[in-house]
């Protein structure tokens, strides 16, 4: 678990650099993310087989103990009450807006990678 750990806090903090250094408009975790991904499939390619069992326990564990980190999030929403009650209506266009364009572009990707998988 703690070889697993290390290599997803590595992926976070090289994304982090990655981000601050080049200046990308993207968060440094989301970088990791797509870093231990692009690892993942050179690993399944090379035949390494995909992510080993301590990583997918691991993986398992933060993801059964997600909700604990909206907790923050909540406290940020009773934070700013009084600014959500005044801004309301660009606030409820802005996430309408981004839910609909994620769920686009999440589709036209899955299509795009059921298509390449497919052939």
């Amino acid at each position: 678990m703690l070889n697993a750990l290390t290599l997803l806090v590595l992926c976070q903090f090289v994304g982090e650099i990655l981000a601050r250094g080049i200046g990308l408009p993207v968060p440094g975790p989301v970088i990791g993310m797509l870093l231990l991904l692009v690892g993942l499939i050179a690993r399944e390619r090379f035949g390494r087989g995909g992510p080993g069992n301590e990583l997918k326990a691991t993986a398992t564990g933060l993801l059964g103990n997600l909700g604990l980190l909206f907790i923050p999030a909540g406290v940020g929403v009773i934070l700013y009450l009084p600014l959500l009650a005044r801004d309301w209506a660009p606030i409820s266009l802005a996430i309408v807006l981004g839910t609909l364009a994620s769920i686009a572009v999440t589709g036209r990707l899955a299509q795009s990678l059921l298509r390449h998988l497919g052939q």
